[in-house]
């Protein structure tokens, strides 16, 4: 054992030895100074880094049809796009512009921020009424950082806004504020890519059908720069490298553009979108400030944001002469500075990032960064002020870019209406007439046997090519909508080119109080004293009262028009409304008393809000307007045919009509809906039933549709607007767009004759002449059917009918885009 431990050791010895006797290496010689100190730079330069900054400013909350009375508030949350599990916005900064007022008891508490999930929560206010309004005017602000050497996102983000609720209990105000709220309702709207560079944007929130409400919200978006740098005393100098368009460096090298000495190429495209962000805050806040007529004061920035003062202040002197160098070469001639035809450098060149030094390229971030922190910081204190202009200057941009933006789904056309009392009487030809006139022998067999069918397969068509169709990238998209475009109803609109009002047009509010009629129903001391204030008074700045009434359908209730009440609402918030109650379960007895019972209930309404004007003082006009659903329409028209309403039919403004059998049963094709009808007419004797079927009177000259077609119940109408469906089996396709029947056309029998008499009895007060155009459109809305499913409210066609009480999308598309008939 010794011996090998000594055999062991002398071998170790040996080694040792050897390497004694090697030569030692020389140490590698140290690199030059230069490079030195650009690896040191190189070391200490951080990476560059960005953050989104997305301001929410909730302005009011407008209560408009919640149906619970309660504590409610209002849940943010920001993220990025496919991210569900988790909320990386950060609440970064909170604002409230104002206070509160302390005597009040609709608001217990304060805000508050939730550290698990980031989020946002507005205060707890109290919710008593309808049509109450709560200014919150906070504002919060969420900090969605990029990431290190991510460069710019191509990642949406998503606004998540919840609607919590919770109960009033007999419990003292500040326990009942510390109630745990629960979520009744979710709005999401979508933040491209392209839009997080820098937007201002009005965000309506409405939540949904069981929850409407109107949230004043605004959105304002840019990037920023993040972390600190502080750049280098003296800038080295370097040798920039630039290509000539074929690619080749001004040496004559070969070098790719990625084999440069420079930044990565996701830095440059994140400086690229700082310099964006910048161009895009600046440009937009001087369009506000000019729009809202403020001035904002940006002198101290204004030298700075040429790149030409930027570049000056960040590259030194030895620098400017290697840019004059670069620039002569690229020009011809000797420059100062690089410089485009309009003195202005491009920075938004990727070969000129590219070949910028990565110093100076951090260099040129920090101050660009500065400056979209200066601009943003400017906007935010300007926004505060000016909360209240921005945020109707933002809500008209709004309305007006939905309205080419929810042209999506909406096809328009314009057809032009015959002229001549009798152009449908020459129905015994081989061919109808259309209603521009031209025969339809040579359409489409689909298009002249079945009109309905043709126009659900046309709108078909153009639902298979929305997938097709680019959606603006650049704006706030409401995830209501783009959630599923596929599933959105496709809005048909025919223009219908008809001849004037006949009808005058009033300056003042009572013209004529000297007619008899007019005595007869302004009767009383307070009407009579009302009339001689509005007569005596200055009405030319007077107001004008704004009426809608909402008559619902065979066997409705009041509230049922209640979504595409709160549409109107949203256009126009002043106007009064009275959702008819007089005929609420007397719908199945004769439409001529229905419509004495609502003639009543509109002038009841109408005196009571004019004497609430009258001791406000003086009136200038009345614009009354109706909307009907079904046999609401019917309703309607037999309202305005009653003597009493005479006084009132020259205020008649905008006529709605939904799904209405202006024509009857004369020609309906659903043998299902038939059948039904005859069993309410045995069973139950509804008298209406028979006036629909013009059964009511052996001879259809003498029954209440003829006579109606013939009283002028549409004449004084400005605008007038027939909505229908082709999937609706309860009202005739034809009798709802007030048309030809291809069934009737190709009839001999005295039913069609009497039927197209009716029809052109209703043109004819449409096409009046007067010395005021009307509008008149027929809207088809045809609803994504897939969503009913197949079941026996399909198969007899009442889906679609109740479908237009239970989504207001359609609503939303035809009032929104013709604002001007509903204002």
């Amino acid at each position: 054992m010794f011996r090998k431990l000594r055999w062991l050791i002398g071998l170790n010895y040996r080694n040792w030895s050897a390497k004694r006797l090697l030569p030692t290496p020389p140490p590698p010689p140290p690199p030059p100074p230069q490079q030195q100190q650009q690896q040191q730079q190189q070391q200490q330069l951080p990476t560059l880094d960005a953050t989104h900054e997305i301001a929410i400013y909730i302005h009011r909350f407008h209560n408009l049809d919640l149906y619970q009375k309660g504590w409610y508030r209002i849940k943010i949350t920001v993220r990025w796009e496919g991210n569900e599990n988790t909320y990386p916005g950060t609440p970064a900064r909170v604002a409230q512009y104002e206070a509160p007022e302390l005597s009040s008891d609709n608001f217990h508490g304060g805000w508050g921020i939730d550290d698990i999930d980031n989020s946002f929560l507005t205060q707890p206010f109290l919710i008593r009424d309808a049509r109450q309004d709560v200014f919150l005017s906070v504002l919060i602000s969420f900090n969605l950082a990029l990431g290190k050497n991510e460069g710019p996102s191509t990642t949406a983000v998503i606004l998540k806004f919840e609607l919590m609720y919770a109960p009033i209990l007999n419990i003292r105000p500040e326990l009942q504020a510390s109630l745990e709220p629960c979520s009744v309702a979710v709005h999401e709207f979508r933040i491209p890519p392209n839009a997080l560079l820098g937007m201002h944007s009005y965000c309506p929130i409405h939540f949904d059908a069981s929850h409407a409400v109107l949230v004043d919200i605004s959105v304002h978006v840019s990037l920023l720069r993040t972390g600190s740098y502080i750049p280098p005393l003296k800038v080295p100098s370097a040798t920039w490298a630039v290509e000539d368009d074929n690619g080749q460096d001004f040496d004559g090298s070969n070098k790719a553009l990625g084999q440069k000495a420079s930044g990565d190429f996701k830095q440059i495209m994140l400086v690229k979108a700082l310099v964006a962000a910048r161009d895009i805050l600046f440009e937009d806040l001087q369009k506000i400030s000019k729009a809202i007529e403020q001035e904002i004061d940006l002198t101290d920035l204004i030298f700075n944001l040429d790149n030409k003062n930027l570049c000056s202040s960040i590259l030194q002197a030895d620098l400017d002469m290697e840019i004059g160098e670069v620039s002569r070469k690229l020009s011809g001639k000797p420059q100062n500075s690089i410089e485009k035809a309009g003195g202005i450098i491009n920075f938004q060149s990727e070969k000129l990032l590219q070949s910028l030094p990565q110093d100076y390229l951090f260099s040129f971030y920090y101050m660009l960064g500065n400056q979209v922190l200066f601009l943003w910081n400017a906007f935010l204190k300007f926004h505060r002020v000016n909360k209240t202009k921005i945020l109707e200057l933002l809500r008209d941009a709004w309305a007006n870019d939905r309205r080419a933006e929810w042209s999506i789904w909406m096809v328009y056309s314009k057809v032009e209406m015959p002229h001549g009392p009798n152009q449908y009487m020459s129905h015994k030809s081989s061919s109808y007439h259309s209603v521009n006139g031209k025969s339809l022998s040579l359409r489409k067999l689909t298009d002249a046997v079945n009109p309905a069918n043709a126009a659900a397969m046309r709108a078909e068509l153009h639902r298979q090519s929305i997938a097709r169709m680019r959606i603006n990238n650049q704006s706030l998209q409401d995830m209501h909508l783009y959630g599923d475009p596929l599933h959105m109803p496709i809005v048909i609109v025919e223009h219908i080119i008809s001849a004037p009002l006949r009808t005058t047009s009033l300056n003042s509010y009572f013209n004529h109080l000297g007619q008899k009629d007019t005595r007869s129903v302004l009767t009383g001391p307070s009407f009579k004293a009302m009339s001689r204030s509005f007569r005596d008074s200055p009405q030319q700045d007077g107001p004008i009262l704004k009426i809608v009434v909402f008559v619902h359908g065979f066997q409705g209730h009041r509230l049922d028009l209640r979504l595409v009440r709160n549409q109107w609402l949203q256009i126009d918030p002043k106007i009064e409304f009275l959702m008819s109650e007089a005929n609420e379960d007397k719908t199945f007895g004769e439409l001529g008393e229905m419509g004495l019972r609502l003639a009543q209930e509109v002038i009841s309404f109408l005196k009571k809000k004019m004497d609430k004007a009258s001791r406000c003082g003086s009136l200038r006009s009345i614009k009354l307007s109706f909307v009907g659903h079904s046999i609401g329409n019917l309703i309607i028209r037999t309202a305005l045919a009653e003597s009493i309403m005479e006084p009132y039919l020259r205020y008649l403004y905008t006529y709605l009509s939904i799904s209405g059998p202006h024509l009857g049963y004369l020609y309906s094709s659903n043998s299902l809906f038939n059948s039904g009808l005859w069993l309410l007419k045995k069973l139950k004797g509804a008298q209406c039933i028979h006036q629909l079927t013009l059964t009511d009177n052996p001879d259809l000259h003498n029954t209440f549709f003829y006579k109606l077609s013939k009283k002028r119940t549409l004449q004084n109408f400005r605008n007038v607007i027939l909505l229908s469906s082709p999937q609706d089996g309860y009202v005739p396709y034809h009798s709802a767009r007030i048309e030809m029947c291809p069934a009737a056309s190709l009839d001999y029998s005295k039913k069609s004759s009497v039927f197209m008499e009716m029809l052109n009895n209703c043109l004819d007060q449409i096409r009046s002449p007067s010395s005021e155009h009307r509008v008149f459109m027929r809207c088809d809305v045809n609803f994504d059917t897939s969503l009913h499913g197949r079941n026996f409210n399909s198969f007899i066609g009442r889906a679609a009918h109740i479908e237009f009480l239970e989504s207001d999308i359609f609503a939303r598309f035809i009032m929104w885009s013709f604002a001007d008939l509903f204002h």
